[in-house]
């Protein structure tokens, strides 16, 4: 396994959410799929993020049987499959990027059983030499750290856990223990994209967690709109929205289902009118 970069993983996170949190407000965190609908298209899309204003990125790991994601994100899991994206044309794919941004912090995220064939100890040195920060693995529980949560700390990447509106105050410990880099809450109970959050509720939540760690709370899940995230990045340290990007990048394909100049400027639009939202938000007391 390679060694840890002191510039990136962990480090990388912190550092930018520190530098969103000295200029009084949230982060801007944006999903797409890697490799959706192409390798090209979609290193275009990712390239075009941070000028826009995203100021992390989350990049979905294609998979067959994505059970948290909704149907937009599952079809780009499979436009991303059919036009030959692999865990290493992803690993690929953020190492190209890393070689005109140093600065922005990338985070895989996705489920286990693409990394397990992969093999762990591969994949935490591969990631680590491509430039990846952290990883957000939706189906591997606090009880099953050993399979990945510790050896990714011990590589010096964050890996990320979801709280949910489900996470009791019992259970938040074992859900924070081995956390870095920040708590994604997940706004809503479901699937991604599938509905709007109760931003009453959502405000809430946040304090609630807040009340158990010092770490940044990112909140994901419904979030649409420049309005939704105002008003996300006015309680919350970040605001995270994917289901809203992967269907603009679906919208500027061309007939054949390709990609043009067109789909990454497409996205970029949609991420400039979510910054100006998190930008313009006003924090609350409470965050």
């Amino acid at each position: 396994m390679s060694a840890p970069h002191k510039s990136g993983g962990v480090a990388r996170i912190d550092a930018r959410l520190a530098a969103c949190q000295a200029e009084g407000r949230a982060a801007l965190i944006t999903f797409v799929t890697a490799g959706d609908p192409d390798f090209d298209t979609s290193l275009a899309v990712v390239e075009a993020l941070p000028g826009a204003g995203a100021d992390l990125i989350e990049l979905g790991m294609p998979f067959t049987d994505p059970m948290a994601d909704g149907p937009a994100i599952q079809a780009a899991g499979l436009r991303a499959l059919a036009g030959g994206q692999t865990m290493v044309r992803t690993l690929e794919l953020v190492a190209r990027f890393r070689t005109r941004d140093t600065a922005t912090p990338i985070i895989l995220m996705g489920y286990y059983n693409p990394i397990y064939i992969y093999g762990v100890e591969r994949f935490l040195g591969d990631a680590r030499a491509a430039g990846v920060d952290g990883l957000i693995v939706v189906d591997l529980p606090p009880e099953e750290d050993a399979e990945l949560c510790l050896p990714a700390l011990e590589a010096g990447l964050a890996f990320i856990r979801l709280a949910t509106p489900t996470t009791d105050d019992a259970r938040l410990p074992a859900v924070l223990a081995n956390t870095a880099g920040f708590v994604y809450y997940v706004s809503i109970t479901g699937i991604t994209g599938s509905a709007t959050p109760d931003f009453g509720k959502v405000t809430a939540a946040v304090q609630r967690i807040k009340g158990h760690t010092r770490l940044p709370v990112a909140v994901g899940f419904g979030v649409r709109t420049a309005a939704h995230a105002a008003t996300v990045a006015a309680c919350a340290d970040g605001v995270v929205v994917g289901t809203a990007l992967v269907e603009r990048v679906k919208a500027a394909l061309d007939a054949e289902g390709c990609g043009s100049a067109a789909t990454a400027e497409g996205v970029a639009a949609l991420v400039r009118e979510l910054a100006a939202g998190v930008r313009g938000a006003a924090k609350s007391d409470a965050a």
